[in-house]
């Protein structure tokens, strides 16, 4: 009948989700009711998957993830820490065959109905944050600056029995009444409701329900069958699959985005850990202290017992029952890290959140290229963990080349497990990665199993795939290169046809630049990691045939944004097709830059530029340099023109003027001849220009400028310093460098 109550051998037990003292209390309270079945909050959809939390090789933190097979992006996790309260629930239920069901509405229903709850009007602010925190009221009232603080010192810090739930049900009780009920909470608890009346029908006798304390007043007071039914009549369901996954303490907590999560997963373990709380404040200040030791920190037994009897004394002044979290950690700050706040960061990362990394006995559910990933991940000794791990490979060693081909791989499955950085050296055979490991990656393997078995299999179909949908040349040639850095042949082929039917339909010159670079490093990575990577060699051919003959109409009549776009294009076809070393490409290319470089009507960055890259090259001698500057620099052209020349010419390096006098002069006597005017219009682009150089190169011109080195002879410039030289001391370098070079050094020279 609505509103009776249970029969007195149900046992609602309120929780707090991933509480060490709710953890406590349960299982105290299961001891005493002994039941003969157990009621746990969570999906029904994973039922079957509850016998694995007793496997020997289950470790916590591990989740279980619920999600639709056809669309794995829509997915539920819940985890469960060795301190949560249902884990041990389970685990106890398990331990003594006892009966263990999930009782929270399917999740079969819940994805489906996630349209139907989105169109709904939102809750106000108040009414949302009592159901996200049920006891942030009852903290506020009771002067604690959150929920956490007031349940660690009312509930964590006590070893509270079975007494406790009836508190929680009539503190509930007293905060849910006259507030309105969510339609998603009100489907919930029906469900709820309708699970436990099945227990009952099956002819248990004692029963415990174990939930979050939100939901406790609504099992115990039982209202009509009927109206349960009715409330959770026509619901929507979808195809759903479950298994559990590893889990991190980081994602256990609020600042993750977990809507259950707790401050400090690592500081509750090791309050689950202990026996005896008088044990926990001497335990943590030595692993506060081991930490310290391990970073090259202060971190002496004597720090250990001070901390200690500080944060027991700060507990009595502050009228605690005894010290926690805060306690703790003012007092590590005052003793470990002598009033410095920034150590503290590292206590919280490393202990009061934690590393902790859970796994998953192999008897659960996997896709096959979950499980190849794993077979990878052991063959190489490449655990996922964690924490960031910096790590260095040598394309030489085949372990280290295998290891290059997994994590390419895995990136282009959007397995995000490795960031390529920058390898120390110089060697194309090396590479630098930035590993770590989310939970969340599990489920993108998810996602790529449709695409194959293994992860090769599932990053060459993806990638032929994705080829398909791509428009643009410069992703094709990205996507090339990604694929022979993860040696997929047969996508590499696949991939390279589409290529070459994209690249013959564009004509837009600045794609066809932008597709030149990463073709360019195709070929230098297939040296390396001796791939065949000459299929693209013809591609690359006339991408650069075109390229020269589209570019010159290309930079016709550009203003000042588009100049410098393609300048940096510019910029970086001259590097690839340099990095090729092919002079049947770079004859053409050359041939290029001295038509724009030799064009009057050019935008003056532009034509720098290309005067710039022939004279590195050897294509233009100094005097024939020299004699552009001068034209381009003489009274007939604007001074903003003029300037944009030399800031073209002089882009990223000055050392040009360094060691030609003659162009040193030119420049000089072209800034004397400005009026102030003129002066304080080019000032901006030349003070631009000169602050990409190197400072050791502007120091050098500084010098020639106060010594009136503008004046200064042809070939005078190149060594301008020769009366600092220390003769002595270079002399002393010569039998060394004799040794290197493998001559003979003459001691009375």
């Amino acid at each position: 009948m609505p509103g009776n109550e249970l029969n007195t051998d149900v046992h609602i037990l309120g929780i707090r989700h991933h509480g060490p003292g709710s953890a406590r209390s349960v299982l105290a309270a299961l001891e005493a009711i002994r039941p003969q079945a157990l009621l746990v909050e969570g999906p029904p959809d994973a039922e079957d998957l509850l016998p694995l939390a007793a496997h020997a090789e289950m470790r916590p933190p591990v989740a279980l993830l619920v999600y639709r097979p056809d669309e794995p992006k829509r997915a539920v996790f819940y985890p469960f820490a060795v301190f949560s309260p249902e884990w041990q629930a389970i685990r106890w239920a398990l331990a003594n065959h006892v009966p263990v069901r999930f009782m929270d509405l399917p999740q079969r229903h819940r994805l489906a109905l996630d349209a139907e709850e989105k169109k709904g009007d939102p809750p106000d602010e108040n009414e949302s944050r009592l159901r996200r925190d049920p006891f942030a009221l009852i903290a506020e009232a009771a002067g604690f600056s959150d929920s956490e603080l007031w349940w660690e010192e009312q509930f964590e810090k006590r070893h509270s029995g079975p007494e406790i739930f009836k508190a929680v049900l009539e503190l509930m009780t007293a905060l849910r009444e006259g507030q309105p009920t969510d339609p998603m909470d009100g489907r919930r608890e029906a469900w709820m409701r309708q699970t436990l009346r099945e227990a009952l029908k099956q002819g248990h006798e004692r029963i415990a329900a174990v939930c979050g304390a939100w939901h406790a007043p609504a099992l115990a007071a039982m209202p009509a069958a009927k109206s349960d039914a009715e409330a959770l009549r026509g619901l929507p369901k979808v195809a759903v699959a479950a298994t559990w996954l590893p889990w991190t303490h980081r994602r256990l907590t609020f600042a993750s985005g977990y809507g259950a999560g707790i401050h400090s997963p690592g500081y509750y373990e090791q309050l689950w850990t202990l026996a005896c709380n008088g044990e926990l404040a001497t335990r943590w200040m030595t692993r506060v202290a081991h930490l310290m030791r391990a970073e090259d920190l202060e971190g002496s037994t004597a720090s250990i017992i001070e901390a200690t009897r500080l944060a027991e004394t700060a507990a009595v002044l502050r009228g605690c029952a005894a010290p926690g979290l805060a306690e703790f950690n003012d007092a590590a700050q005052a003793v470990f890290c002598f009033g410095d706040i920034a150590p503290m960061a590292l206590i919280r990362e490393r202990l009061i959140v934690g590393d902790a990394l859970g796994g998953v006995p192999g008897e659960a559910p996997q896709t096959p290229l979950q499980r190849d990933f794993q077979k990878e991940t052991k063959r190489l000794r490449l655990p996922p963990e964690a924490l960031d791990r910096a790590l260095e490979l040598d394309l030489r060693k085949p372990n280290d080349l295998d290891r290059s081909r997994l994590l390419h791989r895995l990136r282009l499955l959007r397995v995000e497990w490795g960031k390529p950085e920058a390898a120390r050296g110089k060697g194309t055979f090396k590479e630098a990665w930035k590993l770590r490991w989310e939970p969340e990656l599990e489920l993108a393997l998810i996602e790529g199993a449709p695409w194959g078995n293994t992860v090769a299999e599932a990053a060459t179909r993806l990638s032929i795939e994705r080829a398909s949908q791509c428009t643009a040349l410069p992703e094709l040639t990205t996507l090339v290169e990604a694929l022979l850095l993860a040696e997929l042949p047969e996508a590499v082929e696949r991939v390279m046809e589409r290529l070459e039917n994209q690249a013959a339909l564009t004509s837009d010159v600045g794609h066809l630049m932008g597709a030149l670079p990463p073709l360019a490093a195709v070929l230098r990575y297939g040296n390396v990691r001796q791939t065949d990577a000459s299929m693209v060699g013809h591609i690359v051919t006339g991408l650069v045939a075109r390229i020269c003959a589209g570019l010159p109409p290309a930079c016709a009549a550009l203003n000042d944004d588009a100049a410098a776009e393609t300048q940096t294009r510019l910029n970086a076809t001259h590097s690839a097709i340099a990095t090729l070393a092919d002079e049947s490409l770079a004859a053409p290319w050359r041939t290029t830059l001295g038509q724009l470089a030799g064009d009057d009507t050019l935008h003056g960055l532009l034509a720098g530029r290309c005067a710039r890259l022939l004279l590195d090259d050897g294509a233009l001698t100094a005097d024939a340099a020299a004699t552009r500057i001068g034209r381009h620099l003489s009274r007939a052209n604007p001074p903003a023109q003029a300037a944009a020349w030399i800031e073209g010419f002089l882009a990223g390096s000055g050392l040009v003027l360094l060691r030609q006098a003659q162009l040193w002069n030119l420049l000089d006597d072209w800034l004397l001849s400005l009026t102030a005017d003129h002066f304080t219009e080019v000032l901006p682009l030349l003070r631009r220009t000169f602050s990409t150089f190197a400072p050791p190169e502007r120091r050098q011109m500084g010098e020639f400028a106060k010594r009136g080195a503008g004046s200064a002879a042809a070939g005078q410039i190149a060594a301008p310093f020769e009366e600092d030289i220390d003769e002595g001391r270079a002399n002393r370098l010569l039998p060394t460098l004799a040794l290197l070079l493998g001559g003979k050094h003459d001691t009375n020279s």
